[in-house]
């Protein structure tokens, strides 16, 4: 986990800063009392959450040390985070609901029908995503982090605004929003907003 993130940390690839000022705006800008933030990985954008704002905060991710993470660097938010061990793409079962689900750089590693099937379960109010348009091609910028993604190279998919919009409608969300960040190396965030 420390080479993810010091990969996505680089001046070269600014995600890591991007994405967490982004976050902040999601965790505010609809009118609910519980998120789940699906992929949490090490818990990017949490020191936003105010513990008053909020019932429940789930954390989900596939990878254990990942939560343990979490909830080492977040004592401050026990009260209402509860992290959840599970597997996006045998276990949606398991998902509690939420009123709104948090999903950044997630979905081009499950794909769209395993997003979908996450979605119907969880029953949010909203959806926020966040996508990243390679521009360029390469879908990981250089670093000397590079290893790091060797393994997801094999499960990632591109994709692609009108697609995901075309998936969400299919299960009963409509876009309410899209904002874009630029980043260096000819990437960009895209974080496209839904409502059931």
């Amino acid at each position: 986990m420390v080479d993810y993130e010091s990969h996505m940390k680089l001046d070269s690839v600014m995600q890591s800063q991007t994405m967490n000022e982004m976050m902040k705006e999601q965790f505010y800008s609809y009118p609910i009392s519980s998120i789940m933030i699906l992929g949490i990985a090490g818990g990017n954008g949490l020191e936003h959450i105010r513990s008053n704002s909020f019932k429940k905060v789930y954390g989900v991710d596939i990878n254990s040390l990942y939560l343990q993470n979490v909830i080492e660097r977040y004592p401050e938010l026990d009260r209402i985070l509860e992290c959840l061990c599970i597997d996006l793409i045998n276990e949606t079962n398991k998902l509690p609901e939420a009123d709104m689900i948090i999903a950044n750089l997630l979905i081009e590693y499950i794909g769209y029908e395993c997003f979908k099937k996450a979605v119907k379960q969880v029953n949010p109010k909203y959806i926020s995503c966040i996508i990243q348009i390679n521009m360029e091609g390469n879908w990981v910028s250089d670093s000397p982090y590079l290893h790091v993604f060797d393994a997801l190279e094999q499960i990632y998919h591109q994709i692609e605004e009108k697609a995901l919009e075309k998936a969400m409608l299919e299960i009963g969300y409509h876009m309410i929003k899209t904002l874009e960040h630029a980043l260096p190396n000819g990437k960009k965030l895209v974080q496209i907003d839904f409502k059931k």
